[in-house]
């Protein structure tokens, strides 16, 4: 961590524990929107000194801002400046960058804990620009706000091609089901238990010969070589063949003017997006191993390029973090239970699931993989089970236990900057 990501990080840390009552900041809550923003200003104390400005996003409006900041703070005699906002999509960063490259205080709020602050300040309030803003500023006075992460580039890039790679394999999840449950399912039912063996040949008889009419006019020959461009194994040409042969009896329905074209659009779109992922996966490796401790993660059992890049993104400065159960949060894989009433012994803790889910899953991957292939994680793995082996569900369970294990060991990797070793499973 740099030095001056490691004063804000513990300017922050004492701004949470100074602020409430105190009569030393001025509270600034910010409503973020796309075009305009809503700002109150306020004091720890509870007093307001002005309700409501409205600042556009630009440069000018951000001037405003702080102007009006400014000579609020002077005004009252007050003699620190705190901004804080909700993060909104990606509207918030423009002006949070902005803030922080001035060397301005900024924080930011949960979405959830406006939401239930919103009820709790009069009971019925609901939702409003101009009241949101001052909601912000209350928890703010609380001290019930989040550290606002401004990573280094590097790190932002890495985040953004991660995001991008989510989406693209969205998409080409959408490809995939349209043409297995729709022309496939529709037209050639029969053809369903070879495509995905069949790999990039199956595209290839969904491009070129939908609906079945056009594989039966055809011979078995020219229908392989329609479909193939080079040599084929033997296995791939008795599933041709086989498929070929299922035609001539499919109960597939019958072809309809535009299919062939629908056809050509799903399988090109696949084909492409797949390429594109393809390009996106070698950039963000790329941008992987520009970082120092992108080669510590690695070693961790069952940690490939994948899980690694997304523990690398969502960690990102590994000393922001105090503690493995700060890691934990983030990823959603602490452990919540509703310990209250006459059965709050009876609890049963589960993980709360309210940080990153495409790391939960990749991680869980991770934890699957190495408790079966590596050695150590295997052991490990076993003497968890060892006496509960009838439990249900508990595989899954121990397997999510160990994936929150392998995080904080990559994480504590991250911090030393060390090689995985099986001691680190024994510890605590």
């Amino acid at each position: 961590m740099d030095e001056v990501n490691r004063n804000r990080l513990e300017e922050f840390r004492q701004l949470r524990q100074a602020i409430r009552h105190s009569q030393e900041y001025l509270i600034v809550g910010i409503d973020v929107a796309k075009d305009r923003h809503h700002a109150f200003f306020g004091m720890a104390t509870g007093k307001t000194l002005l309700r409501r400005l409205v600042f556009s996003n630009d440069h000018e409006g951000f001037r405003k801002l702080l102007d009006q900041a400014e000579a609020l703070r002077v005004g009252h005699g007050l003699k620190k400046v705190v901004y804080g906002m909700e993060p909104t999509a990606n509207y918030h960063k423009p002006l949070g960058e902005y803030l922080i490259t001035l060397g301005r205080t900024v924080v930011l709020v949960s979405g959830v804990t406006v939401k239930r602050n919103r009820e709790s300040l009069d009971g019925r309030w609901d939702k409003h620009d101009v009241k949101d803003s001052a909601n912000v500023a209350d928890l703010i006075s609380q001290g019930k706000c989040l550290y606002y992460e401004y990573p280094s580039a590097q790190l932002r890039g890495l985040r953004g091609l991660l995001s991008l790679k989510r989406r693209l394999k969205k998409q080409e999840h959408g490809y995939r089901v349209r043409i297995r449950n729709h022309l496939i399912a529709q037209y050639f039912p029969e053809m369903d238990r070879d495509y995905e063996r069949l790999g990039a040949v199956g595209l290839s008889v969904v491009r070129w010969c939908f609906p079945t009419s056009q594989i039966t006019a055809l011979d078995i020959e020219p229908f392989i070589e329609r479909v193939t461009s080079r040599r084929i194994r033997m296995e791939t040409r008795r599933r041709l063949e086989g498929v070929w042969e299922k035609a001539g009896a499919s109960i597939g329905c019958e072809g309809v003017p535009g299919l062939d074209h629908e056809a050509k659009v799903m399988v090109e779109g696949l084909r492409q997006i797949r390429e594109v992922i393809k390009e996106t996966e070698d950039k963000i490796q790329q941008l992987c191993e520009r970082f120092p401790e992108y080669p510590y993660v690695l070693t961790v059992p069952g940690f490939g390029p994948d899980v690694s890049a997304k523990v690398l993104g969502a960690i990102g400065d590994p000393n922001r973090f105090q503690n493995g159960k700060q890691v934990l949060k983030m990823s959603g894989l602490d452990l919540s239970a509703d310990r209250s009433g006459n059965d709050s012994d009876k609890a049963i803790p589960e993980i709360s699931k309210r940080g990153k889910a495409d790391l939960r899953y990749a991680l869980y991957q991770a934890a699957l993989i190495a408790s079966h292939k590596n050695r150590d994680v295997m052991i490990y793995y076993t003497n968890k089970l060892r006496g509960r082996e009838r439990e249900k569900g508990i595989h899954n369970k121990m397997r999510v236990k160990l994936a929150a294990k392998l995080l904080v060991i990559a994480w504590t990797l991250m911090k030393k900057r060390e090689k995985f070793d099986s001691t680190y499973l024994n510890i605590g």
